[in-house]
C-alpha cells in the first residue's frame, strides 16, 4: 500500500512496510525509511507507486489553472478531495487528488490552509493584492538580474549613477542595486570597492579613499554654513616690535610668529605671537559649534579640510603686511646664560612684517651663518639671537629626558614633504621631497613652540584654571594621553604641555586659548570667569571626542600618503629600490616614507641594507609586492643609525597618532607633509582579512608646536 502524507509543509509519498497502532512504517522513494503518524496521512492507495505518483501529480499540478480553481472553490471551508471532484470531475483519481493537493499547498495567495488537507479560498481583494505583489517581485528580479549581468560585464548600470558611494559605505541591503552588487561580487570574487572602481562607478583608487573618509567623517559634506566673520575686540594695544613667521611655502593657516627686541640692560625680549581667534569666537556661538564638530583641520597631500571657514582663517591668520590680533608670550632672557628671567602674557595686535618660508631659506640659514652673523637672508640679526636660545632650550629638555630614563632625541631621520603638481593634461604628479631634521629654522620654531605650550600650561595650573594637556610617560603602552590636569611630558622633557599654539586648526588649542586669555586678563580670579570651570563635563567630552576624531583624520592622512608613495613608484618607473630592515621583516624605503613587510627578511638584522625589486602595487588595497635582490651589510653603515631605528620601532609599536604630533619636526607644515611618521603598505579589511603590516599613523598636525622625535 502507498501513502500520500504531509511532512514539514511538504507533500510526500511512501510505500508502507508495516503498521503499529497509529503509526505507519514506510519507505520513501529514495530508500529512506520513516515513521508516519496516521493524522498526517492524506491518501491511501495501491497504484501507482509512490515515486510515480509524485512525478505525475507534480506535473499535473503545474497545469492547474489557479484562477479557475479559485472560482470553482466554495465560499466555506473545503477538503482537497472535494475540490478535486469539482475541478477534474466526479471520477478524479488519486493522481488528480494528489495534484490538486500540491496545487493548493503551493498557492497561498489563492487559498488559506485551515488544517490537514483543508482549505478556504482567500478573499478576492487579498488575492488580487497578492498576485500584484508576486508580479512586482518578478519584475524586480528581472531588473536585478539585468543589473547583475551589467556589473559582471564591467559596465555600470545607469540606475547606479549617483548611488555609488551610498552602495559602498551606507547601503540599503534591501535595495535591488545592493543585491545585484553583492551577487556580482560573489560571482566575480571581487570586493565591492574593487568592482565599483572597475566598472567606473568611482573614478580611481584616490577617489575611493577620499570618498570613504568623507562618508565616515563628513557624511553631510565639507561645506560651512553661511556665518559672519566676527571682528576682534576694539582697543587692543599694538606690540612695540614687528613680527615674522617661519612656515612652509604652502602654509595658509599661519598660527605663530616671533619678535626680538634687545633691551637697554643687555637682555633680550623675545615675543612668541599666536593667532587669536579666541578673542572673537566665544564658547557656545555658531563658530564654536562648527569647530567643536570638526575638532581639527584635516590635512592630506594636495588638499585639506579646514576646521574653520576660510573667511575666518583669512581674518585671523598672521598674514604679512597686516596688523593681526594675537595672544603673545614675552620672555626676557639673559643672552650670556640664555636663561629666562621673566615671562608675560598679553592679548594685543601685532604688525606682521614678513612670512618667511623655510623651503626658500634653509640653504642660507645655516649654523655657521648664524654663528658668524653673515648672510643676506631677512631677519638675520633676530634669527642669530633666537638660534642660541633655541639650542639652550633643546639642551635643557635633553637633560630632563635623560633624567626620565630616555635617550636624547635623534635628528638623523629624514622628513618628507608631499607636493602635487598639475600637468597641462590635467593629471597630477607627486613630488616627495626629503629633508633632514634639526635645521636652525626647524629648531627655532620647535623650541619656541614647546616653550609657549609648557609655559602656558604652567600658567593655567598655577591659576587653578583647567586646560587640555598632553602627558607622556617614559615607558609603557599607551603612554601618551590627553587630560584636563597637568602632568609631565617626559618625551619632550617638560613639566607640563598644553597644546595652545594652533587655534586656527585645532579645537584643543582654541579651548586652551580661551582659558589662557581669561588668566591673562583676570589673574587669580580667572577660574571664576573662564569659559570652562574645573570638572566641566563639556571639557571632558571635548577631550574624548578630539582623540577619536583626530585619530580618524590622521589615519586618512596616512592612507593618502601611502597612496601617493605607490603612485610615486609607478610615476618614476621604479623597478628597484633600496631599503633598510627594521625588525621582523619590516623594511623602510630609503627614498620615500614607506614601510612594507618582506617575510623573507624576517631573520635579517636591524639596519641591514637591501635592494628590492618592485613586482607590483595595489592602489586600492595599498599593498606593495617586492622581491629581495640583494642583501648588503648593516650596522653603522646603514642609512639609518641605531637611534633612528629605535625611534621608528617605537612609533610602530605604539601606533599612537596623537603621539606623533608631539615629536613632529616643525619645518614640516600641514599643507605639504603634515607629519613625519612613515606610512606602511596596508590593505582595507574587505580586501584582505588581516592587515599585513601596520605603522603609527601620521599626525595631521602643523609645524608649530613640536619637537624632533624621541628615541
Amino acid at each position: 500500500m502507498q501513502l500520500l502524507f504531509e511532512e514539514g509543509g511538504e507533500i510526500r509519498a511512501a510505500t508502507v512496510l508495516g503498521q503499529q497502532g497509529e503509526t505507519w512504517q514506510a519507505e520513501m522513494p529514495g530508500g529512506k525509511r520513516t515513521k508516519i503518524k496516521a493524522r498526517d496521512v492524506l491518501l491511501q492507495f495501491e497504484q501507482p507507486g509512490a515515486a510515480q505518483l509524485l512525478n505525475d501529480a507534480t506535473g499535473l499540478a503545474a497545469e492547474v489553472d489557479l484562477d479557475f480553481l479559485w472560482e470553482c472553490a466554495p465560499e466555506e471551508e473545503f477538503g482537497f478531495a472535494e475540490l478535486a471532484s469539482e475541478y477534474f470531475g466526479a471520477g478524479a483519481g488519486v493522481v488528480q487528488q494528489a495534484a490538486l493537493m500540491i496545487a493548493l499547498q503551493g498557492a497561498p495567495v489563492y487559498f488559506r490552509r485551515k488544517g490537514r488537507g483543508r482549505f478556504t479560498r482567500a478573499p478576492e481583494e487579498q488575492m488580487r493584492a497578492g498576485l500584484a505583489a508576486i508580479e512586482r517581485k518578478k519584475q524586480q528580479a528581472m531588473v536585478q538580474a539585468g543589473y547583475e549581468e551589467s556589473l559582471k560585464a564591467m559596465q555600470l548600470p545607469e540606475a547606479f549613477r549617483g548611488k555609488e558611494l551610498q552602495l559602498l559605505f551606507r547601503p540599503d541591503k534591501n535595495s535591488l542595486e545592493y543585491k545585484a552588487l553583492d551577487a556580482a561580487c560573489t560571482a566575480l570574487a571581487m570586493s565591492p570597492t574593487r568592482l565599483m572602481v572597475a566598472v567606473g562607478g568611482i573614478a580611481n583608487a584616490r577617489a575611493l579613499h577620499e570618498a570613504r573618509f568623507l562618508s565616515e567623517c563628513f557624511p553631510r559634506g565639507t561645506g560651512f554654513p553661511d556665518l559672519a566673520v566676527p571682528a576682534p575686540p576694539a582697543g587692543l594695544p599694538v606690540a612695540d616690535t614687528p613680527a615674522f613667521s617661519i612656515d612652509d611655502v604652502t602654509t595658509t593657516e599661519i598660527d605663530d610668529a616671533f619678535s626680538v627686541q634687545p633691551l637697554a640692560d643687555g637682555t633680550v625680549r623675545i615675543g612668541i605671537h599666536i593667532a587669536a581667534p579666541g578673542l572673537a569666537i566665544t564658547r557656545g556661538d555658531a563658530l564654536d559649534a562648527v569647530a567643536r564638530q570638526r575638532l581639527s583641520t584635516v590635512y592630506f597631500p594636495g588638499d585639506k579640510i579646514t576646521m574653520l571657514p576660510d573667511a575666518v582663517v583669512d581674518r585671523y591668520t598672521l598674514q604679512e603686511g597686516r596688523l593681526c590680533p594675537a595672544l603673545s608670550l614675552y620672555v626676557v632672557i639673559d643672552r650670556a646664560t640664555q636663561q629666562v628671567l621673566s615671562a608675560e602674557t598679553r592679548a594685543e595686535q601685532v604688525q606682521m612684517a614678513a612670512n618667511l618660508r623655510h623651503n626658500l631659506l634653509d640653504d642660507d640659514v645655516t649654523e655657521a651663518a648664524l654663528a658668524a652673523g653673515t648672510g643676506t637672508f631677512p631677519f638675520r640679526d633676530e634669527l642669530a639671537i633666537l638660534w642660541p636660545f633655541a639650542c639652550a632650550l633643546y639642551d635643557g629638555r635633553q637633560q630632563a629626558r635623560i633624567a626620565s630614563g630616555l635617550k636624547p632625541e635623534t635628528q638623523s631621520r629624514a622628513d618628507y614633504s608631499f607636493y602635487l603638481d598639475t600637468q597641462e593634461d590635467g593629471t597630477q604628479r607627486v613630488r616627495i621631497e626629503q629633508r633632514k631634521r634639526g635645521s636652525p629654522l626647524d629648531k627655532i620654531v620647535a623650541e619656541l613652540m614647546i616653550l609657549a605650550n609648557s609655559t602656558w600650561g604652567r600658567m593655567l595650573a598655577d591659576a587653578g584654571v583647567p586646560g587640555i594637556y598632553r602627558a607622556q610617560k617614559a615607558w609603557g603602552i599607551n603612554r601618551t594621553r590627553m587630560q584636563t590636569y597637568p602632568a609631565p611630558h617626559e618625551g619632550l622633557g617638560v613639566a607640563q604641555y598644553a597644546w595652545s599654539t594652533s587655534p586656527l586648526r585645532r579645537y584643543v588649542d582654541l579651548v586652551n586659548q580661551w582659558q589662557i586669555l581669561a588668566v591673562a586678563e583676570h589673574g587669580i580670579t580667572a577660574k571664576l570667569v573662564a569659559p570652562f570651570k574645573p570638572k566641566d563635563a563639556d571639557l571632558l567630552a571635548a577631550v574624548a571626542d578630539f582623540e577619536g576624531t583626530y585619530a580618524a583624520y590622521a589615519e586618512h592622512q596616512s592612507t593618502m600618503e601611502k597612496y601617493w608613495c605607490l603612485r610615486w613608484i609607478q610615476q618614476e618607473n621604479r623597478t628597484r629600490m633600496s631599503a633598510t630592515v627594521l625588525k621582523e621583516g619590516m623594511v623602510r624605503f630609503d627614498e620615500i616614507p614607506l614601510l612594507t613587510r618582506v617575510p623573507e627578511l624576517a631573520q635579517a638584522g636591524r639596519g641591514t641594507q637591501v635592494m628590492l625589486e618592485i613586482m607590483g602595487s595595489d592602489e586600492i588595497g595599498l599593498d606593495l609586492s617586492v622581491r629581495v635582490l640583494e642583501v648588503c651589510a648593516g650596522g653603522d653603515a646603514a642609512a639609518l643609525d641605531n637611534a633612528a631605528l629605535d625611534e621608528l620601532e617605537q612609533e610602530m609599536a605604539e601606533g599612537d597618532p596623537l603621539a606623533a604630533e608631539d615629536i613632529e619636526t616643525p619645518a614640516e607644515t600641514p599643507e605639504s607633509r603634515s607629519g613625519t611618521a612613515d606610512v606602511a603598505t596596508d590593505a582595507f579589511p574587505e580586501d584582505v582579512p588581516e592587515a599585513a603590516s601596520k605603522a603609527a599613523p601620521t599626525a595631521s598636525g602643523g609645524a608649530d608646536d613640536t619637537a624632533p622625535p624621541a628615541a
